[in-house]
């Protein structure tokens, strides 16, 4: 499955299950696909699907037999499930369904939240159809709070999932760029990220 979900555009990772959280939370992956078809320690899969540690807007799939149909616990907290074998279109629409339910991701890699337009693929922004220059990190930090809107990233957190946990530069480094950031995609008609007082930010739609 891994070779065909590469061969549809996918970067594929593995990870032994008491490093998904640890991988996922550096990484920020799309989506996590859960191999069910043997023995597997469901309630760790359930307490780490429900982790408030987990990055918001990360989809999850399983993978199980027809025979496991009538049994399997869908209250696990799946967004979706596969029945093994799969024709490869099916996994990568159902792939791409759960992704865009989460984070607003379409299918062409792109992201729009009201007159904002994010080509993910190759790191374009566009407002009302208007394109935004935008540098390197301020794409990133966009591209970041857009794909987890609604919700509240303090300064460090921002900080770790975008500069990295080696960067050793302060809370002021996100505040910098957060107002770069605005000064080049809102005005008047436009406000996309939230500051919340005395804890962070948030990409918020009105």
């Amino acid at each position: 499955m891994a070779a065909s979900l590469e061969d549809a555009g996918f970067e594929v990772a593995h990870a032994a299950l008491d490093r998904v959280l640890e991988d996922a939370r550096a990484e920020t992956p799309a989506v996590l696909v859960f191999n069910m078809l043997g023995r597997t320690d469901v309630p760790a899969i359930r307490n780490l699907l429900r982790s408030a540690d987990m990055p918001h807007g990360v989809a999850s799939l399983a993978v199980i037999r027809s025979d496991q149909l009538a049994t399997f616990d869908f209250s696990t907290g799946f967004d979706d499930f596969i029945v093994y074998p799969a024709l490869t279109e099916e996994v990568t629409a159902r792939l791409r369904r759960a992704i865009w339910l989460r984070s607003g991701v379409e299918s062409d890699n792109t992201l729009r939240a009201g007159d904002l337009h994010i080509d993910l693929s190759n790191y374009k922004a566009y407002v009302a159809g208007r394109p935004v220059d935008l540098t390197y990190k301020e794409f990133e930090l966009l591209r970041f709070l857009a794909t987890n809107r609604d919700k509240v990233f303090t300064r460090e957190a921002l900080l770790n999932r975008v500069w990295g946990y080696d960067f050793y530069g302060g809370a002021r480094t996100v505040d910098v760029h957060v107002r770069r950031l605005r000064s080049k995609i809102e005005d008047r008609s436009h406000t996309f990220i939230e500051t919340v007082r005395n804890v962070g930010y948030r990409f918020h739609l009105e």
